[in-house]
C-alpha cells in the first residue's frame, strides 16, 4: 500500500474536520458539491482496474455522508501513477449510485481512472489532446468507468437522461466519463 504525501493527508484531516469536527464522527451531514440522490442509505462498490484494490462501503447513510467511507472511497480512487490523494466529490458517487439505479443494477463500478494529479494530467495531455489540460479529474469530480454488467451505451444514456454533469462516450477504449461540472458531452 503506497503511503499518503504530506499534502494529501493534510487535505484529508482537513476535509474530515470540516465535514464534522472530527473523525471519531462516523457520519454526519455534509453539504454536497453537487445534488444529493435522495435521503437513503447508499452504498457502491469500485474496482480499481490499475491497483485490482475492490472497496465496498456504505459512502451516505440515512441521507449522511460517512467521512471515514469517503476516506476509503479517496484512497481506492487516488491515482495509480504516483499515490497522489485527493477528495471526491461526494455527488460524484450520487451520480454513479443513481445511474445505476436507472440501469436497473447495483452500484458496482470497474474504474479505469479516478483522481489523477496535475502531474499526471499533464503528461497525459501532452500525449493525447482528448486529455483536458484542466480536467475535473484533478477536482475529485470526474470519473472513468465501465458498470459490471451493463452495457456501455445504456451506462452513458443514463448519464445523459441525469443531467448532473459531464458525460463522455468512449466505446473503443470500453469506459465512460461522468463529471459533476456543467452538463455537457462527447465521443472520444
Amino acid at each position: 500500500m503506497p503511503t499518503r504525501d504530506p499534502a494529501a493527508a493534510r487535505l484529508t484531516r482537513r476535509t474530515v474536520l470540516a465535514w464534522g469536527g472530527a473523525a471519531a464522527v462516523a457520519c454526519v451531514a455534509i453539504p454536497a458539491v453537487s445534488r444529493a440522490a435522495g435521503t437513503g442509505s447508499r452504498r457502491i462498490v469500485l474496482h480499481n482496474t490499475h491497483t485490482q484494490e475492490s472497496l465496498t462501503t456504505e459512502y451516505c447513510r440515512d441521507g449522511a455522508y460517512c467521512a471515514p467511507a469517503l476516506q476509503d472511497v479517496a484512497h481506492v480512487l487516488r491515482d495509480h501513477r504516483n499515490g497522489a490523494m485527493h477528495a471526491i466529490d461526494p455527488g460524484l458517487l450520487d451520480l454513479l449510485f443513481t445511474a445505476a439505479e436507472r440501469c436497473g443494477r447495483d452500484a458496482e463500478f470497474e474504474v479505469i481512472s479516478g483522481y489523477r494529479s496535475p502531474e499526471s494530467n499533464a503528461a497525459m495531455h501532452a500525449r493525447s489532446p482528448g486529455v483536458a489540460s484542466h480536467s475535473m479529474h484533478m477536482e475529485g469530480r470526474a470519473i472513468d468507468v465501465r458498470l459490471v454488467g451493463c452495457d456501455l451505451t445504456r451506462l452513458r444514456d443514463s448519464g445523459l437522461a441525469l443531467a448532473r454533469g459531464g458525460v463522455g462516450f468512449y466505446r473503443d477504449l470500453q469506459f465512460v466519463h461522468l463529471d459533476t461540472g456543467r452538463v455537457r458531452v462527447w465521443n472520444g
